[in-house]
């Protein structure tokens, strides 16, 4: 159990480049432990690109960025992050309990009591009972992603970054991933996810940053961001913000 208090993701001043292309321009916010955190915004927006700062996969940028009091790329080290790209498989060969054993062994690094109880967690949280001894090459979409977010999340890493969790899932799956994801930072830790949905913003999130054109233009709960722009609606709040057209 992640015993992390306080800010366990703090961006200051973020600015990346692909060569002489700047698609981070000063980025700066903070992910709170116990907190689920939102980063939103337009296709393009430089979203992904600050989740995998944060997540210590992109190491050149300018800038300052902690997590759970050290680099990213340390803490990607050390296990204190751990990521879920919007792009991600299991291993097909292996059924769903050998994919969670295989990546606590991973985190637990020779500790392996604390990879039992990974792979115990994992099970729980991914909900997916005897499924879970099947090969994942027989999985539906959705059972594929309920396992990778329970693996991501069994870790009880200070850190876990989720890209996109519920892109492509049916509804029921949705539901359930949504529901593991709210539950997760009672266990001390802070999630960061994209998403561009915003009903699933306002039900998971208990802070929202919206990136546009790599800047911040607004951050703050779902109730001070819906106040600051006079609605009721967080779709209309993200169009306002990032300069999208309205219809009323």
């Amino acid at each position: 159990m992640s015993t992390f208090s306080g800010a366990v993701l703090d961006i200051t001043g973020l600015v990346k480049k692909f060569g002489r292309r700047e698609v981070l321009h000063g980025v700066t916010f903070r992910a709170n432990a116990g907190e689920v955190t939102c980063v939103v915004g337009p296709n393009g927006a430089g979203k992904t690109t600050t989740l995998r700062v944060a997540a210590g996969i992109i190491t050149n940028y300018q800038g300052e960025v902690m997590v759970a009091g050290t680099t990213p790329g340390k803490a990607r080290t050390e296990g204190k992050v751990a990521y879920l790209p919007e792009e991600a498989y299991p291993y097909e060969r292996l059924t769903g309990y050998e994919n969670l054993q295989f990546y606590a062994t991973l985190y637990a690094r020779g500790d392996e009591e604390r990879a039992a109880k990974m792979v115990e967690r994992g099970a729980l949280l991914s909900a997916l009972g005897e499924a879970l001894h099947r090969r994942t090459s027989e999985y539906s979409r959705g059972m594929k992603r309920r396992l990778l977010i329970a693996r991501t999340l069994m870790t009880e890493a200070p850190l876990s970054i989720l890209d996109e969790p519920t892109s492509g899932l049916d509804i029921e799956s949705s539901v359930r991933v949504r529901r593991t994801i709210r539950d997760a930072p009672s266990s001390g830790g802070a999630v960061v996810l994209s998403s561009h949905n915003m009903l699933e913003v306002e039900y998971l999130c208990q802070r929202v940053v919206l990136i546009n054109d790599g800047m911040v233009a607004v951050q703050g709960t779902p109730r001070e961001l819906k106040e600051a722009f006079s609605t009721d609606d967080m779709e209309e709040v993200f169009l306002r913000a990032s300069g999208g057209r309205s219809d009323s």
